[in-house]
């Protein structure tokens, strides 16, 4: 499946290290910015927001795009709007009912029901920007590939979290793609069994990277049959206590309980891989000196933490 068209630039992706929840940005190579999800709390809210800010008004365009509404996922959006602004919230579409509501899910149920900044997502949908370009903007290069509006498993996943129970498996699955560069996978919270059924029900292409879902816990494992599909190059781990993470035997794994917050410097056929702690992975290429004589290093004033270049990988063509 061919890529969207878009300019053969650098784009970035930002993983932040939160703690026991998710937070991500992509700095497009194009007039976009996208975040998803959220997760502030009483550490990382300014320093996060601090990084935010002027990332988002250099772009012409901006969306958040929310996986699903659990509060790992959602707290802080209240604050993310006040300080940085939701210009369009991509969302499932869904009537999700909690026993403990919170400021966050109420500003998520503002932003999702609100008819000026809401775009519903779903399986193949396309939206100007998003993945339809133009002179003026470009593309952002995002797919969606998952939920499946008709499949009864999601239908039965969106029915419980209706009801009240676990939001978790009615997660997008989001993919990014920068033309003749790096594919990434990101899969909200979906569970190990819930991904089972739905393997055959979405695009299982092979892409570079996944962020592994449920923060790499063995709940959301991904299952080793939709792995040999999917073919990822690395697979990032979130944080969560350590007895609880599915370590990946077997596969390139970046662990961001030991590396923080994971920048990935998105280029023509290669990413370049930094972490804000020091860490290091031998399965990648050092390819730093190059790096440092012709410039190509990250530009590190806009990242206030310390950075780390942890190596280098080539990109599977496509």
């Amino acid at each position: 499946m061919r890529t969207p068209n878009i300019a053969k630039k650098m784009s970035v992706i930002k993983s932040f290290a939160v703690g026991l929840g998710d937070m991500f940005y992509i700095e497009h190579n194009s007039d976009n910015f996208t975040i998803i999800d959220c997760f502030l709390n009483a550490e990382n809210t300014e320093i996060v927001l601090d990084q935010l800010g002027p990332l988002v008004r250099a772009k012409g365009i901006s969306r958040t795009i929310s996986t699903h509404p659990d509060d790992d996922h959602v707290r802080g959006l209240e604050k993310l709007e006040a300080r940085v602004g939701i210009q369009n919230f991509y969302v499932v579409k869904n009537n999700v009912t909690k026993p403990d509501r919170t400021v966050s899910f109420d500003k998520y149920c503002e932003l999702r029901d609100d008819p000026k900044k809401a775009f519903y997502i779903s399986k193949g949908c396309s939206r100007k920007w998003m993945n339809k370009g133009d002179d003026e903007r470009g593309s952002s290069g995002i797919e969606i590939l998952w939920p499946d509006l008709e499949n009864a498993n999601f239908k039965e996943a969106l029915a419980e979290a209706h009801a009240g129970e676990s939001p978790n498996n009615m997660s997008a699955i989001v993919r990014y793609s920068l033309n003749d560069g790096a594919s990434v996978m990101w899969l909200g919270d979906l569970h190990h069994d819930f991904m089972e059924t739905i393997e055959g029900s979405f695009d299982t292409s092979p892409v570079d990277i996944i962020f592994a879902p449920h923060h790499g816990r063995r709940t959301g494992r991904i299952p080793y049959t939709l792995l040999q599909k999917l073919k990822p190059k690395i697979i990032i781990i979130g944080e969560a206590a350590t007895e609880h993470l599915h370590y990946y035997q077997g596969y390139n794994t970046i662990t961001q309980n030991s590396a923080g917050d994971v920048i990935l410097d998105c280029r023509e056929g290669k990413v370049h891989i930094y972490t804000s702690k020091n860490y290091s992975r031998d399965f990648l290429n050092d390819e730093y000196l190059h790096l440092q004589q012709t410039g190509g290093l990250i530009d590190i004033t806009k990242h206030p933490t310390r950075l780390y270049y942890i190596g280098s990988f080539n990109t599977r063509a496509r």
